[in-house]
Order: structure tokens, then sequence, then C-alpha cells
């Protein structure tokens, strides 16, 4: 089965990022055929200068390569390698009405949340479709608030095949429904755009410090605690197995702990998953050659499979004459 995730390259990963969907892509690799591209057309919407960009998508390779994606298992590029998306973009364009972007939650949400509004941010679920169709995948993992994206995609996909026949694959999402949204510190879904994220990479000490400003309720240190909507506790249950869960859950309901102690362990437990991840990235970052050549090829397989696609739509949409 072939499944299909794009990040984009907006700053140093976060635990968000990775169990939300780069674990789910990594676990998959022995099992499924996964195409995986970093999203640097994506990130323009975001207004990232050139210089910052390319570095950003530099860095965000890095960390995929670290966090387990494996160039002989999976397709993985970078999005502007494989010029035919941006051509399927305004092909789809045609089949797009305004009312279904002007509904896209995402959207609406960022423009509430101070992001300026722009052509590309408004049609950002466009070149999502485009993405998606342009590599007829399956299945795409998502976080809960992805779904109306690939849903786009879809009834974008449904209106160019009842003009042009059965030419593009429709799409099912997936959600790991215990990850699906990972609270960030203030309890919101983790995003870098709401500030509230921990890095997966950096500095222990700075790392500590993201974890210490977790909100939590004000409660007397011997009073038992309520673990289920608690923010640390939400964190920490992504790093720990059943027992784990049930140990951790235990000590806030015996009391006699603060929040500020499951801060702590919190951070322990963060700072030895990641250890192996950490060292894998010291390695590419002492060899940029080796991941361009990475990116080269996986672009070069992703155009194996983009090519013919884009060579049909051409030939249907009379493109191609």
């Amino acid at each position: 089965m072939r499944l299909l995730t794009g990040i984009q390259p907006s700053g140093t990963l976060h635990i968000g990022n990775y169990f939300g969907s780069i674990k789910q892509m990594v676990d998959a690799q022995n099992e499924n055929e996964i195409f995986a591209f970093i999203a640097n057309y994506h990130a323009m919407s975001s207004g990232n200068g050139g210089e910052r960009l390319a570095q950003l998508t530099m860095q965000s390779a890095i960390d995929f390569l670290s966090l387990g994606i494996d160039p002989n298992k999976s397709v993985f590029w970078v999005q502007s390698d494989v010029k035919e998306v941006l051509e399927l973009y305004w092909v789809l364009s045609s089949f797009t009405s305004m009312g279904l972007l002007e509904r896209a939650h995402s959207y609406k949400d960022k423009v509430a949340k101070g992001i300026s509004a722009n052509h590309s941010l408004f049609s950002y679920p466009v070149l999502m479709a485009a993405d998606i169709l342009l590599f007829s995948p399956e299945v795409i993992p998502v976080g809960k608030d992805q779904i109306q994206h690939v849903e786009i995609a879809r009834d974008i996909a449904v209106r160019f095949n009842n003009e042009y026949g059965d030419i593009l694959k429709l799409p099912t999402f997936k959600v790991e429904e215990n990850v699906a949204t990972v609270p960030g510190i203030d309890g919101q879904k983790m995003s870098k755009s709401y500030g509230n994220t921990i890095d997966i990479f950096g500095e222990e000490k700075k790392q500590l410090k993201v974890v210490k400003k977790i909100v939590t309720q004000n409660v007397a240190l011997e009073e038992p605690k309520e673990w289920r909507n608690c923010n640390v506790y939400n964190l920490a249950k992504l790093f720990l197995d059943e027992t784990g869960q049930k140990e951790l859950q235990a000590r806030y309901e015996r009391g006699g702990e603060g929040h500020g102690h499951f801060k702590l362990y919190l951070a322990d437990i963060m700072w030895e998953y990641f250890r192996p991840y950490r060292e894998q990235r010291e390695y590419y970052l002492a060899h940029t050659d080796e991941v361009r050549d990475i990116l080269n090829a996986g672009a070069q397989k992703a155009k194996e499979v983009a090519t013919p696609m884009m060579d049909k739509i051409r030939s249907a949409t009379g493109i191609a004459y």
C-alpha cells in the first residue's frame, strides 16, 4: 500500500510533528510503499526569506533522516524538485470552488491567529491536493486537523474525474487516535503557528525550560492530581507503554508530588527517547553532501511516478496537442 506525507521546513521539528506524522511513516516503511517529501512550496505561504527557506529545507531533510526515514525503503525528496506538482496545482484549481476553500478550517484558523492572508495561504489545500493526487497514494496519515484537506483533495479529484474519467485515485486518511492531536505547552494542538511547541533536537537545558512552562492546574502538593486532562500526562503517555502509563497514573492519584515533579519526569523520558536520533543527526550534519545525494535520488524516483501521471492528465485535458 502506498502512503504519502509531507512536512513544511518551517523550523526545528517538534514532538507533534513526530508523533502526528513522522513516526507513523517510519513504522510503516517495512510493510508499505512510503512517499515522503519536504513541502518547501507550502512553506513559502509563511513568508520565509530565500536564504532562510534553503537552510530550513536542508535542516528538515537532516531531521527526517535522523528520525528514521530510510531512503532505501522510502521515496524521500524535496517538493520543489518535482515541478509537475505545480502544473497539477493549476489544473486542479479549475475544479476547486471558492466556497470549498472558504470553508477550510486551517485558513480561517491561521488568519484568526494573526497570520497574514494571501493567495498561497488560501489556496494551500489545492497544492496539497496536487501533492496527493500526483502520486496516487491509497492512504494519507494525518492529524485530525488535516482530515479536511484530504477530504478537499477527494472532492477535487471527483470533479476532475467526472469531467475526464477515472484518472485520479481517491485517497483515504488515517488517524492514529491516541496521538492524533499532540497537545502543546498551552493545551492547544502543538503547532509552530501557536508558539507552543517542544523541539525534538536542541540543548537539554533549553528543552527542560520549555517543559516547565507547560500549563497545569494549581493543586496542593499533597493532594491527588487529575491525570486525564493534564497536559503533562498527555505528553508523557506518548513515550510510555501501557505499564508505564498506569504507573504514572498511580503517581498522580497518590498525591505527594506536584506537577513540577511530573514535568521533570517528562523532560527525562523525552531526552532519553530521542538520544539515538540526536546521535544520527550529528552524523548527517557532518555529511551534508550525502544528504543532497539522497534527496536528488528521491526526486528521480518521485518523477518516475509523477511524469506519466502528468502525461495522462495533459492528454485528457487537451494541454498536450
